[in-house]
């Protein structure tokens, strides 16, 4: 039977340690421009346990750094049978998307139940009430994307909402015949965000055709596929697995070298002046 093109898949880590008789070279790399973490180093020792997480671990693949890229973390949540927690966020200005790569997890926001599936994806903004559980009898793996929300004096805070990706048409960029598309979950004209996670994806062969230089950071989680992608001076290769981390201003640029689709859940910052001074300036 021929694959669907359309089918959805979603790579989530699962640790373990390499075998004793494997070569050490790998292609993780940090510079003053970007990070690439690839898949091969996900692996048991770099967990982290969370404060009133039960039966939980995650890799945290990026947090603020002064100097690098200071706006977002992003965590891949691992949630065994009967885990979860009822105190997940400890930041009341915080505010969050969750993104189902495998597994069944159970959300309960003000009272609600919401169960999401590979492709599920919420907001949920800051000051929000949920908690998450895993009520299925496999492990869960999540991403979980945190910002400080950056409240506007006369701009409302934006509500949660529960969404999948299947339900959200693709955006097609112009003049690529819909090779380039991107699954955008919340309008880009709405200044009620401050971040955006959404999903791009490039059909074998598409290009980013100039090298982007932009003001706001980025996090590129590959969900599927591999490529050629442009960091900085740097053409590097990437897979299903692999996570890339951009400051502010780093070049970019990809080609989808195939056989298959090429598709990763990227994160960067919104709709917001830059600020001018630091907190303690005396400003």
């Amino acid at each position: 039977m021929e694959p669907n093109p359309s089918a959805r898949t979603y790579y989530a880590p699962t640790g373990g340690l390499p075998g004793q008789n494997e070569l050490l070279t790998g292609r993780a790399v940090f510079t003053e421009a970007y990070a690439v973490i690839p898949k091969g180093v996900m692996r048991d020792i770099v967990t982290s346990r969370l404060p009133f997480w039960e039966r939980t671990r995650c890799w945290v693949i990026a947090r603020p750094l002064t100097g690098f890229a200071e706006t977002f973390a992003q965590y891949i949540m691992e949630v065994e049978p009967g885990g979860g927690s009822e105190r997940p966020e400890p930041d009341a200005q915080a505010e969050a998307v969750l993104f189902v790569v495998e597994g069944e997890l159970t959300v309960h926001l003000d009272g609600t139940l919401h169960r999401m599936r590979p492709g599920g994806y919420a907001f949920l903004p800051p000051k929000s009430r949920w908690t998450a559980r895993n009520e299925g009898s496999a492990p869960v793996r999540f991403h979980w994307i945190r910002k400080a929300y950056e409240a506007v004096d006369g701009v409302p805070a934006p509500e949660a909402f529960f969404t999948k990706e299947e339900d959200v048409p693709p955006t097609p960029m112009p003049n690529t015949d819909g090779k380039w598309a991107t699954t955008r979950f919340v309008e880009p004209d709405d200044m009620r965000h401050d971040m955006h996670v959404t999903i791009v994806t490039f059909e074998p062969g598409a290009v980013i055709p100039f090298a982007e230089t932009h003001v706001m950071e980025h996090g590129l989680y590959v969900l599927e596929g591999k490529a050629v992608y442009r960091l900085n001076r740097d053409w590097v290769e990437v897979e299903a697995g692999d996570f890339m981390w951009l400051r502010a201003f780093c070049p970019q640029a990809c080609y989808a070298g195939g056989p298959g689709r090429f598709r990763y859940l990227l994160y960067k910052d919104v709709n917001r002046h830059a600020k001018l001074w630091v907190s303690g300036s005396g400003r």
